[in-house]
């Protein structure tokens, strides 16, 4: 699933494609690609309005729309968003497509059928309940550890937890905790001053490495244009079974936490 690394490098392709066109008319293929309001409806509505900009929030991309309306999509497992020309042939598994002016379209595909697109005029229809972003200048160490010690589960699937910190998944979960030599394992309340101020470093140095190497192509992740990212090249844990540690030459091992996959070093992490 795209984290926000890879959303971040999808809202900056997009952005000088997709903002300050107008959306004519919507097509879609199946209609629970829809999360709220129903087609008709959002057809309706959309018609003729203008995109203003383009950012992100969590895992969800925003589009401002003239009029006060937004249009949010969230592309979970395997969604992707490119804006090509009208004359394209239109690929398998696209579900949804905006038609813009300029003889462009915005197509949604999404082989899994999980990804969701909304219209709102309240960003908190949708958005209330996410955690802090965590590249953000106010959040800082004190507030992670705030959001953290309120939980005894497992530290990894506590950094998972959209309430508790928007945007982290399960690659940069396990690289942040390599970097900070956290094991996954560890319940989240019981990380020391020096720990959390250690994760806190590692989640904001992987999500930046994340951003610079324009995300991961793992799984069916693509950047808009249909081209790989470099992430994947550069991850210390994850998906490295079995491989020696840059660090200290152990074997990474994977266990399951919280029902996900989880990448550590023995060796490493404490």
């Amino acid at each position: 699933m795209p984290e926000l690394p890879e959303v971040e490098t999808v809202v900056r392709a997009l952005r000088p494609h997709l903002v300050g066109h107008t959306i004519q008319d919507v097509r879609n293929q199946w209609p629970r690609h829809i999360a709220r309001p129903d087609l008709p409806e959002l057809r309706l509505r959309v018609q003729g309005l203008q995109v203003e900009s383009l950012t992100r929030r969590a895992k969800y991309i925003i589009a401002q729309l003239s009029g006060g309306e937004y249009l949010l999509f969230h592309l979970k497992m395997t969604g992707h968003l490119a804006v090509v020309s009208a004359d394209e042939p239109v690929a398998k598994h696209t579900h949804t497509v905006f038609v813009l002016d300029g003889s462009a379209e915005l197509r949604f595909t999404d082989t899994r059928k999980f990804g969701r697109v909304y219209l709102v005029r309240d960003l908190g229809d949708v958005l209330t309940g996410l955690g802090p972003e965590p590249l953000e200048a106010d959040f800082t160490a004190a507030i992670l550890q705030e959001r953290l010690q309120k939980h005894k589960r497992a530290i990894k699937p506590t950094l998972l937890d959209q309430a508790v910190l928007a945007g982290v998944g399960n690659i940069y979960a396990d690289e942040a905790l390599h970097e900070a030599g956290i094991h996954p394992a560890r319940p989240a309340h019981s990380l020391s001053q020096a720990e959390i101020a250690a994760l806190h470093a590692g989640i904001q140095q992987v999500l930046n490495l994340g951003i610079e190497r324009e995300g991961a192509s793992i799984s069916n992740y693509v950047k808009p244009d249909g081209t790989k990212d470099d992430m994947q090249n550069a991850v210390a844990v994850f998906r490295r079974t079995g491989m020696s540690c840059y660090r200290c030459g152990r074997g990474i091992e994977r266990i399951v936490l919280g029902g996900r996959s989880t990448h550590f070093c023995p060796g490493c992490q404490v």
